[in-house]
């Protein structure tokens, strides 16, 4: 996702509570086929600590290929989704499905083109960021 504001730079250093629908945005563009909704709940460039959100995509948005340096944990809330690893099969995905990217594989995930997909991903940061953009999957299928 886009970079943390300068007061999100680092985790909070205390209990913090982020209450469900505050902060919810638009994807930026240029990352999926479509924009979709995210709530991001931890934002850091700092080395060894963690970025989560949950999205909502709608019915056919798939992110564009990327990978994440520490690796991805991606927990489906609702609805049905596709992931695919580079080289892999595409697999369907639903509610209660928990799904593990390994440190550096090349992926993507969304929505089935007929079925909303929510879910909450985990990643850790290295290098300063949690993610690296590649390419719009469709275009390697």
């Amino acid at each position: 996702m886009s970079g943390p504001s300068p007061e999100n730079i680092a985790c909070p250093a205390e209990l913090t509570i982020h209450e469900a629908g505050t902060s919810v945005t638009l994807s930026p563009e240029g990352i999926a086929s479509g924009r979709f909704w995210v709530e991001m709940l931890l934002s850091s460039q700092v080395d060894d600590e963690m970025t989560a959100m949950r999205c909502f995509l709608p019915p056919g948005v798939i992110t564009h290929w990327h990978s994440h340096p520490r690796g991805q944990l991606l927990f489906v809330l609702d609805g049905r989704g596709q992931v695919q690893r580079e080289g892999g099969p595409v697999i369907e995905v639903r509610a209660g499905d928990s799904v593990w990217f390994a440190p550096g594989e090349r992926h993507w995930h969304g929505a089935t083109p007929d079925c909303t997909f929510s879910y909450f991903c985990a990643q850790a940061v290295s290098g300063g960021t949690a993610v690296h953009w590649v390419e719009d999957p469709e275009a390697a299928r």
